[in-house]
């Protein structure tokens, strides 16, 4: 790795703001965004120095290998502000090691942590008008890297983009999801990237997405795409079941992403002494859950949506409600969560990364 200074940032400010116009009380998920954006190119074997600039159009030449190969990762991430104005990030070494795994995967040059974190911060002291204190506000933070060089033959890039970019945000799914269990079309194959936050894996699941859209249903629970036998994760978010006191997800593999808010439940469950196992789920054995009264909640959770309960789900023509119980998991973990982000809450793990 190329060393840099990672406090080494050209800083161009805008000279006026669009918060003004901006009605927080009622925001559509990812259509606003913050004064400012991060930016670095990686030319001639290394990352260039890092620009700050006004949010703003880019001009890409219509040959950038991004538009015809896929080279294209991301993260999702969020930051908070307490009452008393101080600004925190959840995990985000988690999210700098991941981009930089999916970049692997994609044979895109990994980039500096030092470099994320700095320049994260930086962009969110400048933007940080834009991040709203209260339970359910934040500003979802939007890390990406694109292959911009201008070529068509079919081999890696030599130039990439780095850039941030943000925006606020209330809550992602603001009621239950009905969801369908994939019997037919699959997220990701074995040896595939399906780990990998890359942007093809989202492209691929919105076709089968709108057919259960035109159902009634707005996820899809993706099964192993060899049998479809085994509960994997949904379009957005890990997935959770709770039958009986029992909490159960898919362990990891090459095809499940490997969530920061999953792995924050699974400490939660093991801090509050929970029965819980992370082991191949069957579509049958959720079936017969659901049909025996045992299945007790099935919740997502992701950075965007943070714990979505599930009110039904459809397989093989059956569709099963799911009444909500007053000892709700998902409520106890997103409250928990919450409060954590939000420095409301002891902080156990050092998950909160305070923005100084």
């Amino acid at each position: 790795m190329t060393e840099m200074n990672p406090n080494e940032i050209d800083i161009v400010k805008a000279e006026t703001s669009k918060i003004k116009s901006v009605d927080f009380s009622n925001l559509t998920f990812g259509r606003v965004f913050s004064d400012h954006m991060f930016v670095c190119d990686f030319e001639d074997g290394k990352w260039q120095t890092p620009k700050i600039t006004p949010y703003q159009a880019m001009t890409i030449d219509p040959s950038a290998r991004v538009f015809h190969y896929g080279q294209a990762v991301f993260e999702g991430m969020k930051a908070y502000k307490d009452d008393d104005g101080k600004i925190f990030l959840f995990r985000p070494d988690q999210n700098s090691a991941r981009i930089n795994k999916s970049s692997a995967r994609l044979a895109i040059p990994e980039f500096p942590k030092d470099y994320f974190l700095n320049g994260l911060e930086t962009l969110l002291k400048l933007d940080s008008d834009w991040i709203k204190p209260g339970l359910g506000n934040s500003l979802y933070i939007r890390p990406f890297v694109i292959a911009t060089e201008p070529a068509i033959s079919a081999s890696p890039a030599d130039t990439y983009r780095f850039m941030i970019i943000c925006s606020p945000a209330k809550a992602y799914y603001n009621e239950p999801v009905r969801v369908l269990f994939a019997e037919k079309f699959s997220r990701s194959a074995d040896g595939g990237v399906g780990f990998a936050k890359a942007a093809g894996n989202y492209a691929a699941q919105f076709y089968p997405t709108s057919l259960a859209q035109k159902k009634g249903f707005q996820q899809i629970i993706w099964t192993d795409a060899s049998t479809h036998q085994y509960l994997e994760e949904a379009g957005t978010m890990n997935i959770f079941f709770r039958v009986g006191n029992k909490l159960i997800t898919a362990p990891n593999n090459d095809r499940i992403l490997d969530g920061v808010t999953r792995k924050s439940v699974l400490q939660l469950a093991k801090d509050m002494n929970m029965d819980y196992e992370v082991r191949r789920v069957s579509v049958e054995e959720i079936k017969e859950a659901a049909k025996d009264g045992s299945l007790k909640e099935i919740f997502g959770t992701g950075t965007a949506a943070v714990i979505s309960p599930v009110s039904a789900f459809e397989h093989g023509g059956d569709v099963f409600e799911i009444s909500p119980v007053e000892d709700s998991f998902a409520k106890l973990f997103k409250d928990t969560l919450m409060h954590i982000q939000h420095n409301l809450a002891e902080d156990a793990h050092g998950w909160r990364h305070e923005v100084i």
